[in-house]
């Protein structure tokens, strides 16, 4: 069962066997959701100062499929981190079941969006999580003995030592119910650096540490996917005066992210720019002097001879063409 988190990286079609040898095929689509800051410097309306990124900012929700944005909701930073998550993973979960009813489906977020309801929700949908868990006192108690181990180790090797355990953890008052918690015992830099994680999961399906090491932790990438977003495509310029504008904005951005997954997928296959950043594409393809001639027929772009990227350019247009008939 490992190989289908490791194909479900690129959320296409999964093949895992089932039966006597036989392969079924089966989409499987990861949701990554993540919450950032895009700082305000006017009086923009839903204008709060949040204390954990010390400023006067919106709380925008992304949500990823590998490369694929799939949401982009504009939010006041006077909500919760996972404010909305439930109503969106449910949206995302009926779109996917519509079009692959028989889809495997699994979230993977930090510990901003551990919250029963969203768990709850996933639980009595068919519908797997993997979220990261804050550490307490109960926690890292019940994981002291592999701390111990990995501290003994690390003085010994000077290098990181860590181990993974299997727990079973219900908060006091905030879970509805008993779920599967991994926990990473780990000494580094002279000092215990615990971590856990819940999800729902079995371990006959994952284990510890296939699932922290392999799985979870990949979950960074797509804060990759929020900078291309906001950095390379103005995502976080919102000077309008009504979230409804800056709303509107959020989704121009949004909208020439998806553009450029498109161009990357269809015309930049198996090139140098297949899995180059939405600046790089920006800077070699479209940011370059050119030559523009209109007529009543047609459009006529003309590059200079010296252009360095011009092969690849053509390579671009014929397959855009191509895709377009």
């Amino acid at each position: 069962m490992l190989d289908i988190f490791k194909e479900a990286e690129d959320a296409e079609a999964g093949r895992h066997r089932t039966g006597k040898g036989k392969k079924a095929k089966r989409r499987i689509f990861v949701l990554d959701p993540d919450a950032t800051d895009v700082p305000l410097h006017g009086h923009q309306e839903g204008r709060h100062f949040h204390g954990h990124y010390d400023c006067y900012c919106y709380l925008p929700l992304y949500i990823f499929c590998n490369r694929h944005l799939l949401t982009a909701r504009l939010r006041p930073s006077s909500v919760d981190g996972a404010f909305g998550i439930t109503q969106e993973i449910a949206r995302i979960t009926a779109f996917i079941r519509e079009h692959w009813p028989d889809a495997f489906i699994i979230v993977r977020a930090d510990s901003g969006f551990c919250r029963d309801e969203l768990m709850a929700w996933c639980e009595d949908n068919d519908v797997h999580f993997v979220i990261g868990l804050a550490k307490n006192n109960r926690l890292v108690g019940a994981i002291k003995p592999e701390l111990a181990e990995a501290e003994a180790e690390h003085k010994t090797t000077h290098r990181p030592a860590r181990r993974l355990k299997d727990l079973v953890y219900a908060t006091h008052a905030s879970w509805t119910r008993e779920r599967r918690v991994v926990a990473k015992a780990e000494w580094t830099e002279g000092e215990a650096n615990p971590r856990f994680i819940v999800t729902s999961l079995h371990e006959d399906v994952m284990d510890a540490r296939a699932l922290y090491e392999d799985f979870y932790c990949k979950r960074g990438e797509m804060e990759n996917r929020i900078k291309e977003t906001q950095t390379d495509l103005f995502g976080d310029h919102m000077p309008a005066t009504t979230m409804r504008a800056n709303q509107l904005r959020l989704y121009f951005s949004a909208l020439a992210y998806v553009l450029m997954c498109a161009l990357r997928r269809i015309a930049l296959a198996g090139t140098k720019l297949a899995r180059a950043t939405c600046a790089t594409i920006r800077l070699c393809l479209l940011k370059i002097g050119a030559r523009i001639t209109i007529s009543v027929r047609r459009v006529k772009v003309a590059l200079a001879s010296s252009c360095p990227w011009r092969e690849l350019f053509q390579t671009a247009h014929e397959r855009l063409c191509a895709a377009a008939r």
